[in-house]
């Protein structure tokens, strides 16, 4: 576990997806650099042992992929913690195989359940990131969305649908700092890797490491995470 880190002490984050490895990993370093945690999944009892895992959680359940449950989590945690100065989108999963054919519309809204949690989310704590003083949002795309490959179209569809929601972000960022006439305080960054095995630890040093700079630095840019 790191130590604490002066620039992410006392921020307080949300973690989309907590529940899968890379949401324990995130948690942990979060933690560990001082950071107040808010980890957010559906299954309570794996939010449950996460908390034993990583003590001093705020475990939140919620289905992120429903608009009103979104709005009333944001409603818990501003009541509870005050707003949001992170938000590290984890929610996610893998479908595909069998060329184009294979393509199912099950798949495809299955996959489509990432994107629809980041649209809700992003909007839900898009003011709290904004006011912060270091707002910071990521995401966790693919190299597939630079090379898609017939039997991978729905996911690098999503995923690229991911990117560009969280582009428009950053946009949002920048000129909501330029027609205020300051400098910008929030970013928005995607990290993009072939797989998350043996990078969950990796991605949660990145995601801390977007604080060691200004915003400008890491707003509307895409890091590349790959395996050692």
């Amino acid at each position: 576990m790191p130590a604490p880190d002066p620039a992410v002490t006392g921020r307080l984050v949300l973690v989309a997806g907590a529940t899968s490895a890379s949401g324990l990993a995130a948690a942990r370093v979060l933690r560990g650099a001082g950071a107040r945690v808010v980890a957010v999944g559906r299954d309570a009892e794996r939010l449950t042992a996460l908390g034993v895992a990583v003590p001093d959680l705020h475990i939140e359940v919620c289905d992120l992929t429903d608009e009103g449950a979104v709005a009333a989590l944001a409603e818990r945690v501003h009541a509870s913690e005050g707003a949001v100065d992170g938000v590290l989108h984890l929610v996610g999963g893998w479908r595909g195989g069998g060329g184009l054919a294979g393509q199912t519309d099950e798949d495809y809204r299955f996959l489509e359940g990432s994107f629809t949690a980041l649209r809700h989310v992003s909007r839900a704590f898009d003011a709290d990131l904004r006011a912060s003083a270091a707002g910071r949002l990521a995401v966790v795309s693919s190299t597939a969305v630079a090379r898609p490959l017939a039997g991978g179209a729905n996911y690098a569809a999503v995923k690229a649908a991911t990117e560009a929601w969280t582009r428009a972000v950053a946009q949002g960022f920048a000129k909501d700092a330029r027609d205020a006439g300051r400098p910008l305080s929030a970013a928005s960054t995607i990290f993009r890797v072939k797989t998350l095995a043996g990078l969950e630890d990796a991605l949660a040093r990145a995601y801390v490491a977007l604080w060691d700079g200004p915003a400008a630095d890491v707003n509307d840019t895409v890091i590349d995470l790959a395996a050692p």
